[in-house]
């Protein structure tokens, strides 16, 4: 599980935790939310971030890394198993039955990514604001939910520091991805299979999209506008 970051980021700066995953909902910090839903699932965990005291308790603690893909880094190679759930520690409404749907239904593949259609998102959360990307099979926001196999993982970890390094420069990350996949998702002529076959490629295992029905999977609290509407809604 992912909940490491910055004390000086702005939401963590407004409460004064650790980080962002350790803001306060409901009288316990958001992190315990998806500690408890990993947990009930019978997942053994891994928190990567602050260490404190939390309910329940994770299996192993370790320290943030500074960066979300060196915390993803030690958190799978600090991991036995060699097929491993990832998630991000700022779900406050994921719940047992979601990750217990996305681990039965998640299909062999080295890289499995949770995608929830729009619809499902507004109906379950009206006014929670997220950003979709445009397919041909409709509109999805990106899950905190992947599962993914370790030697995959690795074998892609050179092809993603180098996506991060190029992340500001547009025209060299343009060509990294491919021109015609970018020019097709910017103008939703993508489709889900296409996709699905470009990443395959470019991490060197099988990649597959997981369109989930559990739209708590796609909800967490990563800006000031999504900490007012949680707030809101309290």
């Amino acid at each position: 599980m992912l909940a490491g970051g910055s004390a000086q980021d702005p939401l963590a700066q407004k409460y004064g935790v650790a980080s962002k995953a350790w803001i306060p909902y409901r009288g316990r910090p958001l992190v315990e939310y998806t500690l408890e839903a990993l947990d009930q699932a019978g997942l053994a965990i891994i928190l990567v971030g602050p260490q404190a005291p939390l309910r329940p308790l994770p299996k192993v603690f370790l320290p943030d890394q500074s960066s979300l893909l060196a915390n993803l880094e030690a958190g799978v190679q600090a991991a036995k198993g060699e097929r491993l759930l990832v998630a991000t520690g700022d779900m406050p409404f994921l719940s047992v039955e979601a990750v217990r749907w996305v681990l039965q239904q998640a299909p062999e593949a080295g890289f499995v990514y949770t995608i929830i259609p729009r619809s499902t998102i507004e109906q379950r959360f009206p006014g929670m604001r997220r950003t979709y990307a445009r397919v041909r099979e409709g509109s999805f926001t990106g899950g905190n939910i992947a599962i993914l196999d370790k030697q995959v993982f690795l074998t892609a970890l050179p092809l993603l520091r180098r996506a991060i390094a190029l992340r500001k420069r547009p025209l060299a990350l343009a060509s990294l991805i491919g021109w015609g996949t970018l020019f097709r998702v910017l103008t939703g002529r993508a489709d889900i299979p296409g996709l699905e076959a470009r990443v395959s490629q470019m991490i060197g295992g099988p990649a597959r999209a997981l369109i989930t029905p559990f739209a708590e999977v796609g909800v967490d609290i990563d800006k000031e506008e999504d900490l007012r509407w949680l707030e809101a809604v309290n």
